[in-house]
């Protein structure tokens, strides 16, 4: 039986439970005030599902306030149902296919997209790798960048840094260039000192190793991709369902919203089933990442 049949993809207060038990493990609290103690399920047909009255602020409101969800005229239990799409796709699904399979508009679908990358970007994390952890780098390019005139090169593409700890997680940036003054403070501020780092020959890396414990790297340029430990093929790899799903699944990507499809791919590699995470476990990391972060339609810019 498919896992969009459990009752909470297909009825509407079974949702607000399942979401109540993720965002409210401890019991409801008032997103207007914070309390817990006084915080009153509404009863009767007539009511909206999910909904609660704090008899300490006088407010009603659901556990849908102050996330991504909020406001949002579009049933929660679709709403689950889109968040699960997305997790369980490994290189992503498009507007088009999402709004055919939920009976959307291409534009609400877009939207819902976009709020759901939201929930699924990080911040305030600490450094990768440590002691005895190898950390590789590396940049990638990917479509053109807006009013740039086609050229030889990548000087005209989007340029895209990504670190990944090997065994451990993935972290990327849309960075202006990849020179040393674009790259190594972000290496600087996203490893720990006390890492291995591996890359290519690249010039902006040739100080990296007095940064960290040590700089393995390899020489692309001769044919050398594998010298023992010293590669860079985890971040490669990364990078080739990245691109894989930006070409192939979405085709286009709007400038200022590229930082939200890379959190999208830094999550599923992030919760892949190589750590132990199966869908329905990397839904439910997304849906703890949806408070604090409501999106609205003006701030997203449908594009």
């Amino acid at each position: 039986m498919s896992i969009l049949n459990a009752p909470y993809f297909q009825d509407e207060a079974a949702a607000y439970a399942k979401l109540e038990s993720i965002v409210w493990p401890n019991g409801p609290v008032c997103p207007n005030c914070g309390t817990m103690e006084r915080m009153k399920r509404m009863g009767g047909e007539a009511t909206r599902p999910g909904l609660y009255k704090c008899y300490a602020c006088r407010k009603q409101s659901r556990v849908t306030v102050g996330t991504v969800f909020e406001s949002s005229h579009i049933k929660l239990h679709v709403w689950l149902q889109a968040v699960f799409l997305m997790c369980s796709s490994k290189k992503g699904i498009s507007s088009n296919q999402l709004a055919r399979v939920l009976g959307l508009t291409v534009k609400s679908a877009w939207f819902m997209s976009q709020r759901i990358r939201e929930a699924m970007r990080t911040g305030g994390l600490g450094p990768l790798g440590g002691l005895g952890a190898v950390v590789e780098a590396d940049e990638t390019f990917i479509s053109k960048k807006e009013g740039a005139e086609v050229k030889r090169g990548v000087g005209h593409k989007r340029a895209v840094l990504s670190l990944v700890e090997r065994g451990g997680q993935v972290r990327s940036f849309h960075v202006d260039g990849t020179s040393a003054a674009h790259v190594m403070p972000i290496l600087k501020a996203n490893i720990a000192k006390e890492t291995a780092l591996m890359t290519d020959e690249a010039g902006q890396y040739h100080h990296a190793a007095k940064h960290f414990a040590s700089h393995g790297f390899t020489r692309h340029a001769q044919g050398e991709y594998v010298r023992g430990e010293v590669h860079s093929n985890t971040i490669e790899g990364f990078f080739s369902i990245f691109k894989r799903g930006m070409k192939g699944v979405y085709q286009h990507c709007g400038e200022k919203h590229l930082h939200r499809y890379l959190a999208e791919y830094d999550f599923r590699y992030n919760n892949r089933v190589k750590l132990g995470i199966d869908d329905l476990a990397r839904t439910n990391n997304a849906l703890n990442g949806i408070v604090g972060k409501r999106l609205t339609y003006r701030d997203s810019s449908f594009a």
